[in-house]
């Protein structure tokens, strides 16, 4: 079954310059220039997943600010203006996406799904309050540790390190991760981890407020990042949304172990959106 699925939806690795940064986009189907197939065949709906990061036209762009400026930016220009979007965040993708729908209103898009979502209190969380002393105060540790050990390191040992540690882990990846040990990636990851302790802070309840029929919200019982409490807190706020708290136990990294329990429940959850569309499709023919 699962052999099937990935001969049908291919899944492949591009790399573009979005605002004079080299940007990794990994597509999921046969398409690969939505803005000049203009074929029957095209695709009405773009899933757009906005996951927890790892320009120079854009002010600071490894930083908070900056990343939610790239994601406008490749929206607004690699895909086409009349395309429906259903925008899914993990972590402080969430946070990405609730700006993404602040800042440009003119995108059209129809559902959003914030998994785990990391979009208060950032420091004030478990893993927040070990988090913040580390990336915000004692990062240039790293920094320095990382060029003078890593720099020099050859690729065959790093490589080696990398598959060690993916083997305990038990983690299988289809795709390069030795990025994970080059210095810039380590020391831009840190940089923007301590802009999310310092600024993720207040819930943008207004943006929320607005968008609050289009949103779904996924919270996890046993995460460090966005405690149970949070769940709490933003039910009592908004006893209309469709905020929900994970029964399954699922982690906060649900991508190492549990990305396909998310992904079927997501794709569950987008069986309504997909028939509107469709019907709104055969409608137009007619």
């Amino acid at each position: 079954m699962d052999s099937e699925i990935k001969e049908e939806i291919p899944v492949h690795e591009e790399f573009i310059l979005c605002c004079g940064v080299e940007t990794q986009v990994l597509k999921c189907g046969p398409w690969t220039d939505l803005l000049n197939d203009q074929s029957a065949n095209r695709p009405k709906l773009l899933i757009f997943i906005i996951t927890d990061p790892n320009a120079q036209e854009i002010k600071d762009i490894y930083g908070l600010h900056g990343q939610v400026e790239h994601k406008l930016a490749f929206l607004r220009t690699h895909v086409p203006k009349e395309m429906k979007l259903v925008v899914i965040g993990h972590s402080i993708g969430c946070y990405v996406a609730l700006q993404i729908l602040k800042r440009a209103p003119e995108l059209p898009i129809i559902r959003s799904f914030l998994l785990f979502p990391t979009i208060e209190r950032m420091s004030e969380s478990p893993n927040g309050r070990i988090a913040t002393p580390l990336l915000c105060w004692l990062r240039y540790i790293l920094y320095v540790s990382s060029y003078l050990l890593l720099k020099p390191c050859p690729e065959k040992i790093k490589s080696w390190l990398l598959s060690v540690v993916l083997q305990k882990m038990n983690v299988q990846s289809d795709f390069p991760l030795l990025n994970l040990l080059e210095p810039f990636c380590l020391v831009n990851a840190a940089y923007l981890g301590s802009q999310e302790m310092m600024e993720v802070v207040k819930r943008d309840n207004e943006t929320i407020k607005e968008h609050l029929p289009k949103l779904t919200f996924y919270y996890g019982t046993i995460d460090p990042w966005c405690p149970k409490e949070y769940y709490e807190d933003i039910k009592k706020d908004f006893p209309e949304g469709d905020i929900r708290l994970c029964e399954k136990k699922i982690p906060h990294a649900f991508t190492l172990h549990f990305y396909q329990e998310m992904a079927d429940m997501v794709a569950d959850w987008l069986k309504d959106d997909l028939s509107q569309i469709e019907t709104e499709t055969e409608g137009n023919k007619d």
